[in-house]
């Protein structure tokens, strides 16, 4: 079938299919038909506001079924859909509008852009405006996504790919008529992603309020469903369920797994692979730009234990040093990636920083690694996470994976914090759900990791060290606790 806007796209399966379930939230289920006809007349409210192909539209909203109408009703007007964390405070939600400067936002107020107007999530759009027409029209630009960032400065990610797609077909690992769990935030690119990819493609949606271990493997076996990605805290939440909890659901119809967010720790995916099996674990490594990703199956994996994978979909990946020089197998630098041949230029662009290309469309996301001799991918960490003690480079993602072992560890953040002899020295804030010994938790790690790579000093923590999609700022936990002595 020739492509379509994404508006058309979910108005072609509500004729097809007008009474199937296209949404389940909590207790809501929405079908085909009325996730149409809201979101439609949604739109025509959002016209009547001024939107128009080209605009921007920020949406401030926790995952519910008026998330996915706001984006659906931004797309079929042609706009572009702005997803802002609605935990993110005033300050932060401010710089993101600053920059994207929205014609609408949809919110429970808070900042705003001079005159813009603001809907609640409440609104409900007139009555007289279900019947006005609406222009079938492709937004120029699919999404614009806030980055998770380390840098602690705003930045929006335009993805120049327009909107609109084959309905009959498939979206890159989504086949047509999937049934999808969504358990992480849709402010997220990751579960935006997999959540409108199987909808415009007629599958089928369980989303989640907020992420429970126990709840996401309860919705598995009471809807079917196939396929579910989670970042790597979620697989971790689950794997603690107590062995009677965690197994008492029929998992069967799961044909695909996949970690994605942060690296999965070796030891957790083995332990997924065991339980479930390599054939339906996978995990897969890119980033909101989307001009570089891997996917790696757990049969190739438990072949490369640790790698994210080969490239996908045509692209390349290679490893290179300070000084821009491709380096050998085995040696780690930094992480370059290119899109595929067909495509000119990266298909972003960025509101709030540049782009650092190379030349011959090379570009970095400030991601370390090395390649193997059959060219798989391995992670180190994220160059800005790097802690430089005694003169070594060491990746705190290495001994976050120790920490995590540990009876008691929820989550946990390594980070560097200034040391007169070693420059930096290594301490470690650990969440945990039970008392914990400094030094058992110590002397634990001496099992597992170089002397080198020991905390010189820990803190023990009872609040969330990552954020829903799994990610942790370690730029402000450096910030907080650069001028003052850390408990051991």
């Amino acid at each position: 079938m020739p492509q379509m806007s994404y508006g058309s796209a979910i108005s072609y399966h509500a004729q097809n299919k007008p009474d199937d379930v296209a949404l389940v939230f909590e207790d809501e289920c929405l079908s085909w038909a009325a996730l149409d006809q809201r979101s439609s007349a949604m739109a025509r409210a959002y016209q009547e506001l001024g939107v128009v192909t080209g605009d921007y539209v920020s949406i401030i909203l926790p995952n519910s079924a008026e998330f996915l109408i706001a984006v659906i009703a931004t797309w079929k007007l042609g706009a572009t859909p702005n997803p802002i964390s609605s935990h993110a405070t005033a300050v932060e939600c401010q710089a993101i509008l600053d920059l994207v400067q929205p014609r609408l936002i949809i919110g429970e107020g808070g900042p705003q852009v001079g005159d813009t107007p603001c809907l609640r999530q409440s609104f409900v759009p007139p009555q007289e405006l279900a019947g006005t027409p609406l222009p079938d029209v492709v937004s120029p630009f699919c999404r614009a996504i806030c980055s998770g960032g380390s840098t602690g400065r705003a930045k929006v990610i335009v993805d120049k790919t327009p909107a609109s797609c084959d309905p009959d077909g498939q979206i890159y690992t989504v086949a047509q008529g999937s049934r999808t769990l969504i358990p992480g935030p849709m402010y997220h690119s990751g579960p935006f992603l997999n959540c409108f990819w199987t909808l415009l493609t007629g599958g089928f949606v369980v989303l989640m309020s907020r992420f429970d271990a126990q709840r996401t493997l309860a919705l598995i076996d009471e809807h079917a469903l196939e396929y579910i990605a989670l970042v790597p805290t979620m697989m971790h939440r689950i794997w603690r369920l107590p062995t009677p909890e965690r197994e008492q659901w029929d998992l069967s119809s799961i044909r695909r797994v996949v970690s994605s967010g942060a690296p999965c720790p070796d030891w957790l995916m083995g332990a997924w692979i065991k339980w479930l099996g390599p054939e339906r674990l996978y995990e897969a490594y890119g980033a909101t730009e989307r001009v570089g990703g891997t996917l790696i199956s757990g049969t190739e994996w438990l072949a490369h234990p640790g790698s994210v994978g080969k490239p996908t979909l045509g692209r390349e990946i290679k490893i290179v040093d300070e000084q821009g020089r491709e380096l050998p197998a085995g040696e780690v630098g930094n992480v370059l990636m290119k899109p595929p041949a067909t495509q000119a230029a990266p298909a972003f662009f960025y509101m709030g920083a540049e782009i650092e290309t190379r030349d011959g469309g090379w570009v970095s996301l400030g991601d370390m690694g090395r390649l193997d001799g059959d060219g798989y991918l391995y992670l180190t960490d994220r160059k800005t996470d790097m802690i430089v003690s005694g003169g070594a480079n060491i990746y705190p993602a290495e001994i976050e994976a120790a920490l995590e072992l540990y009876p008691g560890v929820v989550s946990s953040a390594v980070i560097g914090l200034p040391d007169s002899d070693l420059g930096e020295r290594l301490h470690a804030i650990v969440e945990c759900d039970a008392p914990i010994d400094a030094e058992c938790l110590g002397q634990a790690l001496t099992q597992r990791l170089a002397k080198n790579k020991l905390p010189r000093s820990y803190e023990f923590v009872d609040f969330p060290l990552r954020n829903e999609a799994g990610k942790v700022r370690r730029s402000e936990l450096r910030a907080e606790r650069r001028d003052k002595k850390p408990p051991l």
